[in-house]
């Protein structure tokens, strides 16, 4: 199950996380915030303006968070490396565009999880079905990924991940 890596580039980002992100006062944020409202602490050349103090400062929350790369897959290979910060008209389609490529990565890292238990063959093979139609060969694009929304591929992978239980349990039996 190779592809694209399911890990956050910032640098390669529009800074969709700080923007698209609802967070709520508590102990990870220290304060409200919208989502698709930029964050009052994102810089106008689209970095973080308290970063090295986010902890001390409130924002826990950013520190572990993690777009699993589709950050950066919207900004680079959906508008390419366009922003929403020059082109302000993007930013529905950008911010859109995230949540739905959010849910593929968070699934496609399922699978990846998945594919460590020691599956029977027709699993297996369910598996890397499954992980192909989310890594589509011409990559994603805004049409795809309304497509995907609209389908079944989220609760195939959910109803397949569920199926695995026994396997699961089986595998748990086989660590000391």
């Amino acid at each position: 199950m190779g592809g694209t890596t399911l890990r956050g580039d910032c640098q390669r980002c529009a800074a969709l996380c700080c923007v698209g992100l609802a967070f709520d006062r508590g102990p990870l944020f220290a304060q409200d915030k919208p989502a698709g409202t930029p964050c009052p602490h994102l810089s106008a050349r689209g970095g973080c303006n308290i970063h090295p103090q986010r902890a001390l400062r409130g924002f826990s929350g950013c520190i572990g968070y993690d777009c699993l790369g589709a950050g950066q897959r919207v900004t680079q290979e959906l508008f390419q490396g366009r922003s929403w910060r020059d082109e302000p008209h993007l930013l529905p389609s950008m911010l859109d565009a995230f949540r739905v490529l959010r849910q593929v990565h968070e699934l496609r890292l399922l699978l990846q999880t998945a594919a460590k238990l020691p599956l029977l063959p027709p699993e297996r093979q369910c598996l890397d079905t499954l992980a192909a139609k989310l890594e589509p060969v011409g990559g994603w694009t805004r049409k795809s990924l309304t497509a995907f929304e609209q389908g079944t591929l989220p609760d195939d992978v959910a109803t397949f991940l569920r199926s695995l239980a026994r396997t699961a349990r089986r595998a748990l039996k086989l660590v000391p």
